[in-house]
């Protein structure tokens, strides 16, 4: 079950490298072959050797720049059994990074009017979601996007939602409202919302983020699946993403794996409802296009994901109470913590058989990302933060 990370960690829960080889895209905000940064020695070599420490079957790493892909590549192995090396089209199960995305979709129907970052989400709504505390308190966008609305994912933990080796038969209205609406079979006043007043403190919910995901599917008038295909995903050309396990091509699926002894076990990728706290799937080659233009002001090439000032609102960063010691700010959606010494706006993402972390340098328009196939431990948390400290050191 999901669960943010213990401090020093950055909270890992979806809800808290080998060679292959490389493949570049000509697609917009990526690189074209000639530009595309081929991979140095030391860097693969830095590579390997943190996957070796860490025991991790399969990675994708990658950074962009000025809103260009520099470099996506693919390590180890992406299905043991089968032989199958990673490569940068292997689409991982990128787990709470997800909510980068979700995060990214509510600020694009800001930009159009179709919402305020401040107003109450309950005009939108056809169930109540109110913390029995707090009646008279409303929930906000603002609130939800930076974990501090009050729902609480405690009832969530003591129900396992998750279903493996396919996707939740639960619908996600069903599940919001059999969660947060009085009556519903799955509410508790004491579990499904926190002692604190909407607002006024920090606590990670999956929950809210799957809330987010039914809104901006209700503001912006069809499945926010359907809206990221037709606003983020297509204008990026990322051809390898997808919201769904049955979506997902098994030639194209990174296996993931557990840990018992030292050896790598096969998992069955799971599902769950709150689809859009976490279930997202993408390659490297795809999802760099995202990372590179939140790096960049929202823009990639010609594709502007966002406009620079919704861009940046997203990266400011806030310090809420309760705020966890392992994070240093939290922005909309986005979060930061250090890296190498360094403030940065970053998510992580963990789920059984996988850990993913992606992280933003505003100042100098870099961006990097690694994904993982195996469950996140304090060797594979240290290595992948050493992979991306060494891959903006290859960006700068």
């Amino acid at each position: 079950m999901p669960v943010p990370a213990p401090a020093p960690a950055f909270p890992i829960s979806r809800r808290a490298f080998l060679g292959a080889g490389l493949s570049a895209l000509l697609l917009p905000g990526v690189a074209s072959a000639d530009r595309l940064a081929a991979p140095s020695p030391d860097l693969e070599s830095f590579i390997r050797s943190e996957m070796r420490k860490a025991n991790i079957p399969g990675l994708a790493a990658g950074y962009a720049r000025d809103g260009v892909v520099r470099f996506a590549q693919g390590y180890g192995m992406a299905d043991i059994a089968q032989q199958k090396a990673v490569s940068a089209n292997t689409m991982f199960h990128i787990a709470s990074v997800t909510k980068t995305v979700t995060a990214t979709m509510i600020m694009r129907l800001a930009e159009r009017g179709k919402l305020t970052l401040d107003e109450p989400i309950a005009r939108h709504l056809d169930f109540a979601v109110v913390n029995p505390r707090f009646r008279d308190t409303a929930i906000t966008f603002r609130q939800l996007l930076t974990h501090t609305s009050s729902i609480s994912d405690a009832r969530y933990y003591e129900i396992d939602f998750r279903q493996n080796g396919r996707d939740a038969e639960l619908a996600l209205p069903d599940f919001l409202k059999q969660y947060l609406a009085p009556g519903g079979v799955n509410y508790s006043d004491a579990a499904c919302f926190s002692a604190a007043r909407p607002g006024a403190a920090w606590g990670y919910s999956n929950v809210g983020f799957g809330l987010l995901g039914l809104l901006a599917g209700r503001i912006g008038g069809m499945d926010m699946r359907e809206q990221t295909r037709r606003d983020i995903f297509a204008p990026l050309a990322m051809g390898h993403t997808s919201w769904t396990i049955k979506d997902t091509p098994q030639s194209h699926s990174a296996v993931p794996y557990d840990l018992v002894d030292g050896a790598p076990v096969a998992l069955k990728p799971v599902g769950f409802p709150d689809w859009p706290a976490g279930m997202l799937r993408s390659s490297i080659s795809d999802f760099m296009k995202f990372v590179a233009a939140s790096a960049n002001g929202g823009r990639s090439g010609g594709v502007e994901l966002l406009g620079a000032a919704a861009m940046a609102q997203m990266l400011d960063m806030r310090t809420p109470a309760g705020l966890p010691e392992w994070l240093s700010g939290q922005g909309l959606g986005w979060m930061e913590s250090a890296l190498a010494g360094q403030a940065r706006p970053n998510h992580w993402g963990g789920d059984p058989g996988v850990f993913t972390a992606v992280y933003l340098a505003p100042a100098t328009r870099s961006g990097v990302a690694i994904f993982t196939n195996v469950d996140a431990s304090a060797e594979n948390r240290t290595a992948v933060k050493n992979i991306a400290d060494r891959l903006f050191q290859a960006a700068a």
